[in-house]
């Protein structure tokens, strides 16, 4: 059977709109029909970059096109944006227009959607994006299991409207709403940046304060700051800390009292006094990172749904009730808060955390995560945007497979060995794997065999080798303590058994076929010093099948930094206790490179004290797919996986590539800097 025609898809304006391209042009499934705009030199050589057509008039569109994102601003922003989206709906054109549109202009393209009987959406887009989608999805799950008893919600006035679309998802309903009029501000008072507001929307009370503060014309650039929205309940608050996350969750604080109304600490009934006083699911990546993979994976989420609509047909209007209430709750709220106060403030500087948190690692630590801080995933950075590392691992620090009990020739990884599937399963199933697994289910795999560099304990190789049963696989290890659990996994599956080919061998120095199909280097890269990523580079591309792919995972940072060791996630096993911690410095002895370390410590029942400790440490020399590319001579895509996850790529090379990357002075063998140097830091 032949595969579904992709979905074609015209993109108006290439502001914003190149969001939209980005996401038309990378998703499967679809395709960039091309770009319409007014005709700047900019835009023209946008279109040749990504290889499609240019287009300045309706005139000229081509038969065949299925559906048009405009992201051109509408009436109420001065632009012409919904007279555009009518004009496409006359062609036949399904339409995905860029908020803001004025409610009147909204009604009308949804009557205008039914007469020309195509779909029309209107792309709130925030509520797409990964980490307020997870916020969404936990706060459903929350009001599913408890009454939300509050609100608090935060946002500058021109993200108004998606916040609305935001909290309606969240809570499940919009209904009943109701709404104050913002509370006066004090005579004299000065600058007030914001307005605050009370009322009840979905039934629950709501607190809101809106920057009302807006420069026309650079509106995001001026923002104090993003969506921030608290949901809480009995059991806990719920929060997003900011629209590109993370997400946090505050179980709620409770301390039984004796007969004498003192605390009661100990005993009984305390277990929950365990619980960590904040949790972070998800992690922050960088401003780039939001530009290059968030915002065009959450618009490839918006035209999921514009197709969907358009597949199963039926009445614009009716199914867009949803987006007209949305619209008409902000309205009200835009009529109460009256116009914003309009500003032209200078550039702003940002600051790093280093900044403000210029202090000794073992005092931030303490600060931060002192005793009892329970399950609190959260490392505070030098020099960057906080790193939050997923606890279950990930090439983002997770069970380190590096390092050992204390001497530095203790075989790396071996000591973790035993705890790394506590945290690693639950990551590989829910992220690397899933997203390897859809890149591999229609890939090419009879050219050669798949191999998996630095296995670890298999998590991954299994996972490949279920979604493939005709792969061929070569699982490499040099870690004994991992390869003692992958070889146990391979040996206790007679599926594996007859198809995984367990090594020891090391990168660079492999003992490669003479062709494989695909190759998996998920957290190893970083092990290896210069010269030994070009060897490897180099024997890897003439080996690699025509056509064949590199898988890459990294860590969630591209520069040394200093990580203040923290307690990232806890797990129970019979009637012992785990907990895992993890920190790390720039190495003093070597430029650009990190010197990580993980600790494992088992706690018998409710005991304080250790019963076993285990110290892990090892090299990592961080950086990003930018350098992977440069490094490799091949081009890097980003694989979606789950929010949160590390970064996750394909490397392929072009057709008429030579077999190896230019490799100034690389010598034929390389001398690493670590031991097991194929070792990666987690299982991916």
């Amino acid at each position: 059977m032949s595969a579904p025609a992709p979905f074609r898809v015209l993109v108006c304006g290439t502001n914003f709109g190149r969001f939209y391209a980005e996401a038309a042009h990378r998703r499967p499934g679809y395709a960039l029909a091309g770009i319409l705009s007014r005709g700047s030199a900019a835009s023209r050589a946008y279109a040749r970059t990504l290889g499609v057509p240019y287009y300045t008039d309706l005139d000229d569109l081509p038969a065949g096109i299925d559906a048009a994102c405009v992201a051109v601003s509408s009436s109420i922003s001065g632009g012409q944006g919904t007279e555009l989206a009518k004009a496409l709906m006359d062609r036949d054109l399904h339409v995905l227009q860029e908020h803001p549109v004025h409610l009147t202009e909204l009604t009308d393209n949804l009557r205008h959607a039914r007469r020309r009987g195509v779909q029309y959406r209107l792309n709130t887009h925030y509520p797409h994006v990964a980490p307020v989608r997870a916020f969404i999805d936990a706060a459903r799950r929350l009001v599913a299991r408890q009454r939300p008893l509050f609100v608090d919600a935060a946002t500058p006035v021109h993200l108004m409207h998606p916040l609305v679309d935001i909290l309606g998802q969240a809570l499940g309903t919009l209904r009943p709403w109701r709404f104050a009029d913002p509370a006066p501000l004090p005579a004299d008072s000065g600058p007030q940046p914001f307005r605050s507001l009370h009322g009840v929307f979905a039934g629950v009370p709501l607190t809101l304060r809106v920057h009302h503060q807006l420069d026309p014309s650079d509106r995001d650039n001026h923002a104090l700051h993003w969506h921030r929205i608290s949901l809480g309940t009995e059991g806990g608050v719920l929060t997003l800390a900011d629209t590109h996350g993370p997400v946090l969750w505050s179980p709620r604080l409770h301390i039984s009292r004796d007969a004498d109304r003192r605390f009661v600490l100990d005993g009984p009934g305390t277990g929950r006094l365990g619980l960590g006083t904040t949790s972070v699911v998800g992690n922050t990546g960088t401003f780039r990172t939001v530009f290059s993979d968030l915002w065009p994976e959450a618009i490839g989420s918006a035209l999921d749904g514009l197709r969907e609509a358009a597949e199963r047909g039926g009445d614009a209007l009716r199914t867009g009730q949803y987006e007209l209430a949305v619209c008409r709750i902000w309205t009200d709220l835009a009529a109460r808060l009256g116009p914003p106060e309009i500003v032209r403030p200078t550039v702003p500087r940002p600051l790093a955390v280093s900044d403000i948190f210029p202090v000794p690692e073992q005092l931030l630590d303490h600060t931060f995560h002192g005793p009892g801080a329970g399950r609190t995933p959260a490392v505070v950075r030098a020099g960057t945007e906080p790193l939050l590392p997923d606890t279950h691992s990930g090439t983002r620090p997770g069970p380190s497979r590096g390092g050992g009990t204390g001497p530095e020739d203790t075989a790396p990884y071996t000591p973790s060995a035993e705890f790394f599937d506590l945290v690693a399963a639950e990551h590989t199933a829910t992220a690397s794997a899933p997203a390897i697994a859809a890149l591999l289910a229609d890939a090419d795999l009879s050219t050669g065999p798949v191999v998996d560099i630095g296995a670890g304990t298999g998590l991954v190789t299994e996972a490949v080798a279920r979604t493939r049963p005709d792969a061929e696989i070569i699982a490499c290890e040099p870690a004994v303590g991992m390869r003692a659990v992958l070889t146990s996994r391979v040996f206790s599956d007679p599926d594996l058994r007859s198809r995984v080919t367990v090594t020891a061998d090391a990168a660079p120095d492999l003992d490669l076929p003479d062709q494989v199909s695909v190759v998996l280097l998920c957290g190893v890269l970083g092990h290896l010093d210069a010269r030994g990523r070009a060897l490897l580079w180099r024997r890897l591309t003439r080996r690699l099948a025509p056509g064949g792919l590199v898988v890459v995972e990294l860590m969630g940072f591209e520069e040394p930094l200093t990580l203040p060791e923290t307690r990232l996630a806890t797990a129970t096993a019979g009637r012992h206790r785990y907990e895992w911690s993890f920190g790390g410095a720039p190495d003093d002895a070597e430029d650009g490179v990190m010197r990580l370390h993980s600790t494992w410590r088992v706690y018998r029942d409710d005991a304080t004290e250790a019963v076993r400790e285990v110290h892990d440490s090892y090299r990592w020399a961080p950086f990003g797919l930018k350098d992977v590319e440069a490094e490799s001579g091949m081009t890097a895509h980003t694989l979606p996986t789950r929010p949160g996850a590390p970064p996750l790529a394909v490397l392929t090379r072009a057709p008429d590539a030579p077999n190896s990357p230019y490799e100034p002075d690389a010598p034929e063998t390389s001398r690493t800097t670590e031991a097991s140097p194929t070792s990666s830091p987690t299982d991916a």
